[in-house]
């Protein structure tokens, strides 16, 4: 598979005007895709909403769902997770538990990271970003 996988932060930015996900995806033919660990991110942002905002996130989580392939995490994306864990515990760069899992998920599947958070992702080998 091939395509683009995005990140919590650019969606996040998005979301607030921050950043153009049609500027960004606008030159890509493959898959558009967010990991599974992703969704939960945003759904979280649901959840500690209140009144308007609850409203505006629940309804920007539907427009993502609608929009792009919710990527599962599977048996190939552990091997590569467990991949990508020790090599940040051998080069002493350890990452955060999420952008481990995204970049296990963008490995596995031949999708390169969209991210507003490249220090979460660089030096990971087999990762590509954008």
């Amino acid at each position: 598979m091939r395509g683009l996988l995005l990140d919590t932060s650019i969606l996040v930015a998005a979301e607030r005007g921050e950043a153009d996900l049609e500027e960004l995806i606008a030159d890509d033919d493959g898959d558009l895709g967010i990991a599974a660990i992703t969704l939960a991110e945003l759904l979280v942002g649901v959840e500690l909403g209140h009144g308007r905002q609850r409203s505006r996130r629940r309804a920007f989580v539907d427009e993502v769902r609608d929009a792009f392939s919710i990527v599962a995490y599977d048996e190939r994306t552990a091997e590569h997770h467990a991949a990508l864990l020790a090599h940040a515990q051998r080069t002493g760069s350890p990452r955060g538990g999420h952008d481990a899992i995204i970049a296990a998920t963008a490995r596995a599947t031949g999708r390169v990271v969209v991210t507003r958070d490249r220090r979460g992702f660089e030096g990971l080998p087999g990762v590509r970003l954008r």
